[in-house]
């Protein structure tokens, strides 16, 4: 099977950001399939402009430069999303296949999925990773009346166009299903974990914090990951100035970079926290990930307050997992479930820093639950959301997709 996977944010273990299209990919080459990544490269320098062709693990990757970056305003984004769009159509049909794979967001992927897909007269499969245009409207990234009918409009296309639909969450299922598409065409195959990846050595975390010395010897709270206005990473730094009052020996930690990071580091340095108790480092690429997490006693996810970001599937949350690192986090919703349930992490406030120090500082002290809480952690990652596991359930939907509408 030749699947033409369109995915706009595609990332190896090289670069920064999450790495499910590539370890889904690899795991499809290594079946047998022939994979062919349509995607885009965002940096100003490294690519020629225009297409460029590279194999790696196998997976013919084929970058389009587009620039592209979260401090960008929302109509440059726009312009980007268009313009690999109708890019990424076009080189889709000169390559040929027998389906097509698109992964959102943004939801403009589907443009090219669908063009290809009728183009070749073959399937398309799609993956929704966040409920869009839902999203962007709750939190007012979207405001004209005209441009969120448009919007609403090409999510009713994208799905009406797909033979099936993967979703990265029972939530996120629950709201593909509302718009009317059928239940029994959507599958939920969540973040998974990649568990010989981050399972590393002690040495590894120490070879981290040998880096950071100012880190070393105490308990260590991370964030890793976008500091976007959803992600409230703001949050962090006064969670860190509480617990300055409480228990000044631990440390905070964020590694992450976005359109927030400089009002969080001035936040962070008017709370006196910064350089104190609290430090910020640039996103490190997925390969340093394991020697972080190796080297922290908890890991955050953190979202502002808004029910609708309890469906997301943040990668932080299943990287985390994976490393055997216990989770924090701030919302509710399936993963406060699973953490509640399997005893993997906490759950604190959102809106009560003071509180969610208190509930982490007594995580923290309390040895015996903190290391449940690892072994916990890792269970679920082997047992319920390894990447095997689940990259063999995607793969068999796209086999039977395949098989049903090319016999």
């Amino acid at each position: 099977m030749k699947i033409l996977y369109l995915h706009q944010y595609f990332n190896t273990p090289k670069m920064t950001g999450g790495t499910r299209s590539y370890e889904m990919a690899r795991r499809f080459v290594k079946a047998g399939h022939e994979v062919h990544m349509i995607t885009s490269w965002r940096e100003r320098t490294g690519k020629s402009s225009g297409w460029s062709k590279e194999v790696i693990e196998g997976i013919t990757v084929h970058w389009f430069s587009v620039p592209y970056s979260n401090q960008m305003n929302y109509n440059s984004r726009i312009k980007a999303f268009i313009y690999f769009a109708i890019s990424a159509g076009i080189k889709a049909v000169s390559l040929e296949g027998d389906i097509v794979f698109a992964t959102s967001t943004p939801l403009t992927i589907a443009l090219p999925g669908i063009f290809a897909s009728k183009r070749l007269k073959i399937p398309m499969v799609f993956e929704v990773r966040d409920l869009w245009p839902e999203l962007p409207i709750a939190v007012g990234a979207l405001k004209n009346p005209v441009i969120i009918k448009a919007a609403k409009y090409l999510e009713r296309i994208a799905y009406r166009y797909s033979n099936h639909i993967i979703a990265l969450s029972p939530g996120m299922a629950e709201g593909i299903a509302k718009t009317g598409y059928p239940n029994n065409k959507i599958s939920v195959i969540p973040n998974s974990c990649d568990i010989d990846f981050f399972q590393v050595p002690e040495s590894a975390g120490n070879r981290f914090l040998e880096k950071y010395p100012e880190l070393a010897g105490c308990p260590m709270v991370v964030y890793a990951g976008t500091l976007g206005l959803i992600n409230g990473v703001g949050y962090f730094a006064e969670i860190a100035y509480a617990m300055l009052k409480i228990n000044p020996s631990v440390r905070f930690l964020i590694a992450g970079d976005g359109k927030e990071f400089g009002a969080i580091e001035e936040k962070a340095r008017q709370l006196g926290v910064l350089g104190t108790n609290m430090w910020m480092i640039p996103p490190v690429p997925k390969s340093t990930m394991p020697d972080l997490l190796s080297a922290a006693a908890v890991s955050t996810s953190f979202f502002i307050d808004l029910p609708e970001m309890w469906n997301n599937s943040a990668n932080k949350f299943f990287d985390s997992l994976a490393a055997g690192c216990p989770v924090m986090i701030n919302y509710q919703g399936w993963q406060a479930d699973i953490l509640q349930k399997n005893g993997a992490g906490i759950i604190v406030p959102p809106g009560n820093a003071m509180q969610a120090a208190e509930i982490l500082n007594n995580f923290l002290k309390d040895s015996k639950r903190l290391n449940t809480a690892k072994c916990e952690a890792f269970r679920l990652a082997k047992n319920q959301f390894s990447r095997d596991y689940l990259s063999k359930k995607l793969l068999s939907v796209l086999e039977s997709i395949d098989m049903y509408c090319n016999k």
